[in-house]
């Protein structure tokens, strides 16, 4: 185990962590008894006390116990923006001793089949929005009860900030068997039975894509989600109640999940939710709630600096901007010091390990970098082929053994043991994720185990030419795929998306690339584009682009 990164440990802190051996709901019910007149949630200037998100979670516990049938170990469905409904039903569903299942509201009724009829689950809570696509899934056997939430249930109070058409748009539940609307089952204010979740019992099991075939859920125990909600605000130096967080990753994902909804509730501070990216709307709350966490991906970070009312909002208060899924380009991370005198602090985690298994430490970050393993964690860059670790510098496979990482995948035996190996007597989870570990034991991610490009036996790692290309002053967006090349084989193309006004040419970027690269790493194709396509966490979908440039013609 390399152990370097010791010397840049957060100072004072231990090495190894003892978390709550508790249910994630009783930091809820814990925060509550706190801060009972405290405001837990905002959303779009309408406020819920932790007194009022408790009492909501016990009414809802109550209804999918009593009504739904919902037992210990039982999956429900929560598929919903961010919104007040997102954080009661997270809270109910663990409460009622049940296990979380959160699914993607952009996902259309064909790919919920597959949720519904893997995970099991005998429940569902759903955005109004969402409810046409799952309606039809009702089942006797199966789905056998949905819960229908309305957003405009919770715009409480007068605003004005602007609200999205789908936020405010008025209750429509229809009057169906085992469809019930959200105010009807809390009104029926049903107590739920003794809480009985420990540690050890299911909590979440967040769906990944992978590669290939169906997505996979991946199973998690209150103590592996626990583990991360305690560790976050420990290492950061964030653990207080003062901490206003502005919840705009959603919340389905497990960064937003548990560095943002988790973390804050677990210590008592207030999210101020937005459903869905507006820099304005961001910039506003900001200012209003004098917000101080702000959890991201780069591309809002991107959007939000170039915005040219930027000056209109008060970002001082900001005492830590942090996120992952991709790096901070240099230039942007620059600009967000000199105007806040942040430092972005990158982490690294995975859905099989409910958030971060790597952060920077706060007084020691690298840009472009994954950080080091956080508490209880021991990870290696091993050769995937061989199973060995490889030397200091060198590339390889990102392993993971820690508290946090995942039990297995739902229902897929196969796919689990395929997924851990073991190393020095210890069980590690194959990140699929390619890195290397600089010499002072920070971990730097290159690119996923599949992603290379051969250019003509020469190996491009897209993310590294994606951070140089960002230096380009006409550079918004970029993603770098590979292409068919008659003489190479393979070479690079890269997707670019300008910024407003610029003028430029491939010519341009190019000859541009040639001199801040090598020249097998340079794009020898060039395509402009309007927008780059992105999931809903913000992460450029690169695989749609280079399933997309592979069906033109196969590489």
């Amino acid at each position: 185990m390399n152990t370097k990164h010791y010397a840049h440990w957060p100072p004072g802190l231990p090495y190894q962590l003892i978390a709550p051996a508790t249910s994630v709901y009783q930091n809820l019910h814990i925060s509550t008894l706190r801060y009972p007149d405290k405001p837990a949630l905002i959303f779009y200037d309408s406020i819920l006390t932790y007194r009022q998100l408790n009492d909501e979670v016990l009414a809802l516990a109550g209804y999918l116990q009593q009504v739904c049938g919902v037992k210990k170990g039982d999956r429900v469905l929560l598929n919903m923006q961010n919104s007040v409904q997102f954080v009661i039903s997270f809270y109910a569903i663990l409460r009622a001793d049940a296990m979380v299942v959160p699914v993607n509201p952009m996902l259309m009724k064909d790919e919920l089949v597959h949720y519904v009829d893997d995970s099991g689950a005998k429940a569902a809570i759903v955005a109004q929005e969402v409810l046409p696509r799952l309606i039809g899934l009702l089942k006797p056997s199966h789905l056998q009860h949905i819960i229908v939430s309305t957003y405009s249930d919770y715009l409480i109070s007068e605003t004005s900030l602007t609200v999205p058409e789908f936020v405010r748009a008025p209750a429509d539940v229809p009057q169906q068997a085992g469809i019930v609307a959200w105010k009807n089952a809390l009104a029926a204010n049903l107590a739920p039975t003794e809480h009985g979740a420990g540690p050890d019992d299911l909590a979440c099991m967040p769906y990944t894509s992978g590669t290939t075939g169906h997505p996979k859920g991946c199973i998690h125990t209150h103590s592996s989600v626990m583990f991360n909600i305690a560790a976050s605000p420990v290492w950061t130096g964030a653990a207080v109640p003062n901490q206003v967080a502005l919840a705009v990753l959603p919340f389905f994902h497990v960064t937003g999940m548990q560095s943002v909804m988790n973390v804050t509730i677990y210590c008592g501070g207030t999210l101020v939710i937005l459903p869905r990216w507006d820099r304005d709307v961001a910039g506003q709350l900001i200012t209003r709630y004098a917000v101080t966490n702000w959890t991201l991906v780069p591309s809002m970070m991107i959007d939000f600096l170039s915005n040219p009312r930027l000056e209109q909002y008060n970002i001082s208060k900001l005492t830590r901007v942090s996120g992952g899924g991709a790096a901070m380009p240099a230039a942007i991370a620059q600009k967000l010091l000199d105007l806040t005198g942040q430092v972005y602090m990158e982490g690294y985690g995975l859905s099989e390990t409910m958030a971060p298994s790597h952060v920077n430490p706060p007084q020691r970050m690298k840009q472009q970098c994954l950080g080091i393993p956080v508490f209880n964690v021991d990870a290696r860059v091993v050769d995937p082929a061989t199973g060995k670790e490889v030397a200091q510098g060198e590339q390889g496979e990102i392993w993971i053994h820690g508290p946090q990482v995942f039990k297995g995948y739902w229902n897929d035996p196969k796919k689990t043991e395929d997924a851990f190996a073991e190393l020095d007597g210890k069980r590690f989870f194959r990140s699929g994720d390619l890195g290397y570990i600089d010499e002072d034991g920070f971990f730097f991610f290159t690119d996923r185990l599949k992603r290379m490009i051969n250019a003509s036996g020469f190996k491009v790692w897209p993310a590294e030419v994606e951070s140089m290309m960002y230096q380009h002053p006409a550079i918004q967006d970029c993603c770098i795929i590979g292409t068919h090349d008659e003489y190479r084989g393979e070479t690079v193309k890269a997707v670019i998306v300008k910024k407003a006004n610029a003028t430029l040419t491939d010519e341009d970027i190019m000859f541009w690339a040639h001199r801040k690269m090598a020249a097998y790493k340079v794009p020898r194709v060039v395509e402009f584009v309007d927008a780059l396509p992105k999931s809903a966490t913000g992460k450029v979908m690169w695989r749609t682009l280079q399933e997309q440039e592979l069906s033109k013609k196969k590489i």
